[in-house]
């Protein structure tokens, strides 16, 4: 049993095998790809940087090192020694039963190999393989370096302990892996997705409304409801104190109205295409597909980061998956240096405005001001050992007072770092003073000194940290003793005397 994904081999780089390439990467595999594509490193390369934009929005929890990625002139050179080979080729089942033939032919025995298709059937797609019991359909959702879902189904000759191995090892990159228990067209996500798209096609041929506003209808109303609770979940809060079963009472009667058409596909001619592409070209003037891209991608995160809330800190959906992952990644991230520049104060922070910290100014609001600020102080108490490891041993440092001055402004995509300095500390209290700045810049836009107190956290009361964490602030504070005290420190909010 594999533990994890040492080397991953992409064979297609379009939409969505550009999007498993960069999921890859960012989870610090190498990455194999073979792709005819004339242009297909440059196409690869754009994915690319797009997941890198939105992961430095994303989290602040350390990724590993980026994996290695190459480009092959064969399928057979690109999995060479790979442990997981995702196919993303066109949907033909000819096309594909060739290209896994090829990949069946040269990967290990032992490695998994999944299809990205959206709807062929896994037992269709391996019955010519020498090797099917390995091959499954590995179904993501775009973007794939963002999106977490990927639908597992295994044929009929596929081993259960495929499917197993699957799941388990999308939670080392941050996915979710969900078991269809039965193959079945186009599975379960595109299934709904497929419903919903023929009603819509009606709606729009038959004036009921256009694009735009069906588009509206969703983005507005309950696709905010789908993206924590789905649709079950949804309805059972619908169905009140009495739950599902009252929802279906009330509401199932509905299922015998004629209210859909979705057994009833309308025709797309000419005139119905067009009328959709005009529409849609009206829609999105003056937006490029990268720009569209860059928009989606920062509205996931904001919603991603969102749904990480919560009443039990864990967050909801799709956000308690990204808390879980990045919870993983501080536990294997190595301990920073402690060595300390004696000039400088320490960085504990580098990171860029999103669009989820834009107020209606424009720029940064001022709550997102403590919430780096805190960043920043976490920062620091890993370096010193206050890692998640000792917080689970009971002990931690609570913050106790706080004083943050806005001096500038911090707009949508800027790069930010703050720069942390120790003013004072002794065995129970651990005074801090933080200066976050424009990336290039030494004018601060803001600053903030936190007092922290360490606590027994089961006996609820101050008590001393232990040596190793103390005599790492010592050092820290030692090597930081030629600073000159900042300017700001110990300033409290007061009106002039008259």
């Amino acid at each position: 049993m594999r533990e994890t994904i040492k080397k991953a081999a992409c064979i297609g780089g379009g939409v969505i095998g550009g999007g498993w390439v960069a999921r890859f990467l960012l989870a610090g595999i190498d990455v194999a790809v073979f792709d005819p594509h004339p242009e297909a490193e440059r196409i690869v390369g754009e994915v690319i940087a797009n997941a890198e934009a939105a992961y430095a929005r994303l989290t602040q929890a350390p990724l590993p090192p980026r994996g290695r990625l190459s480009f092959h002139a064969s399928v057979a050179e690109a999995v060479a020694g790979a442990d997981w080979i995702q196919e993303s080729v066109p949907e033909r089942l000819d096309l594909k039963r060739r290209v896994l033939g090829e990949i069946d032919a040269a990967a290990r025995p032992d490695a998994l190999i999944g299809s990205s298709t959206s709807g062929l059937l896994p037992s269709d797609l391996q019955a010519e393989l020498a090797h099917p019991e390995r091959l499954f359909v590995a179904h993501p959702f775009n973007p794939v370096y963002l999106l977490p879902l990927a639908e597992i189904v295994g044929g009929r000759q596929t081993a259960p302990e495929t499917v197993v191995d699957a799941i388990r090892l999308l939670e080392t990159i941050g996915m979710k892996g969900v078991a269809i228990n039965k193959e079945i067209d186009a599975f379960v996500g595109d299934r709904l997705l497929e419903a919903l798209w023929r009603e819509a096609l009606w709606l729009i041929k038959d004036d009921i409304c256009d694009v735009e506003t069906l588009d509206d209808v969703i983005r507005y109303s309950f696709g905010l409801r789908w993206a924590q609770m789905g649709l079950f979940q949804t309805y059972r809060i619908a169905g009140g104190e009495a739950g599902m079963r009252h929802f279906l009472a009330q509401f199932g009667p509905a299922l015998a109205w004629p209210w859909t058409k979705l057994m009833d596909v309308p025709e797309l001619d000419e005139a119905l295409v067009d009328k959709i592409a005009g529409q849609s070209d009206a829609q999105n003037e003056g937006l490029s597909i990268r720009r569209l891209e860059r928009i989606r991608d920062e509205n996931l995160v904001g919603i991603l980061q969102a749904l990480k809330g919560g009443d039990d800190g864990r967050g909801w959906g799709a956000g308690q998956l990204l808390s879980a992952f990045e919870d993983k990644l501080w536990r294997a991230a190595p301990r920073p240096s402690q060595a300390v520049p004696t000039d400088a104060p320490l960085v504990t922070l580098e990171t860029r405005v999103s669009p989820a910290f834009i107020d209606y100014n424009g720029h940064m609001t001022e709550h997102r001001y403590l919430q780096l600020f805190g960043d920043a102080t976490d920062a620091l108490l890993r370096r010193i050992g206050c890692d998640m490891a000792y917080v689970e041993a009971g002990h931690s440092y609570y913050t106790v007072e706080t004083h943050i001055r806005h001096l500038g402004e911090a707009k949508l995509g800027e790069a930010l770092i703050c720069r942390t300095q120790v003013l004072g500390h002794d065995g129970k209290r651990l005074q801090l003073f933080h200066s976050l700045s424009k990336a290039g810049a030494e004018t601060p836009i803001a600053t903030a000194e936190h007092m922290l107190l360490h606590v027994d956290t089961a006996a609820g009361k101050a008590v001393a940290a232990r040596q190793p964490v103390l005599d790492a602030v010592a050092a820290i504070a030692a090597a930081q003793a030629g600073l000159p005290r900042p300017e700001g420190a110990g300033r409290s909010i007061a009106m002039p005397a008259r």
